[in-house]
């Protein structure tokens, strides 16, 4: 069976809630790993057959966790992994297109193959309470993540990434 490695990073909870979402969908098709960024390492990426990389955007990058979990598994990963398929979720404020961008030139180091345009959910927390605060993302943000994992499993099953 194919295995899909799920990394994901969360300070107030509403990429948990997307990575969980898209892991639950894909579980049917292949092994999923989900891993917190923390503890994912090197030998995680080399056991997987593909990626989905959740983040929030924090500050208009990527948050600070997941860069450390890429800054870790870069070198040692490099030249190993190439066309491996990949697609990334954001969970931001407001736009997320600068932390999906991050990911994806990161990506492209590693010689990924992205196979869906970026998942971005915005929250619209602008205030220091509202970014702050737990967050909780709506069903229908959570199926669009579900439809995510389910195609990423769906394709890593057939063999079509």
């Amino acid at each position: 069976m194919r295995t899909l490695l799920l990394v994901w990073h969360s300070s107030t909870g509403g990429t948990r809630q997307m990575a969980e979402a898209a892991a639950r969908a894909a579980a049917g098709e292949v092994q999923v790993r989900l891993l917190a960024a923390p503890e994912a390492g090197p030998d995680d990426v080399l056991a997987a057959d593909g990626y989905l990389f959740a983040t929030p955007e924090n500050l208009a990058a990527m948050s600070g966790l997941m860069k450390d979990f890429f800054d870790r598994c870069y070198y040692p990963v490099l030249e190993r992994v190439n066309g491996r398929p990949y697609a990334a979720m954001i969970c931001a404020g407001s736009d997320g297109s600068n932390a999906a961008r991050q990911l994806a030139r990161i990506a492209t180091g590693w010689r990924l193959r992205p196979v869906a345009e970026p998942l971005i959910l915005c929250t619209r927390a602008q205030t220091p309470e509202a970014i702050l605060a737990p967050k909780v993302i709506p069903p229908e943000g959570l199926q669009r993540c579900e439809e995510l994992g389910a195609a990423l499993g769906a394709g890593l099953a057939m063999g079509i990434y």
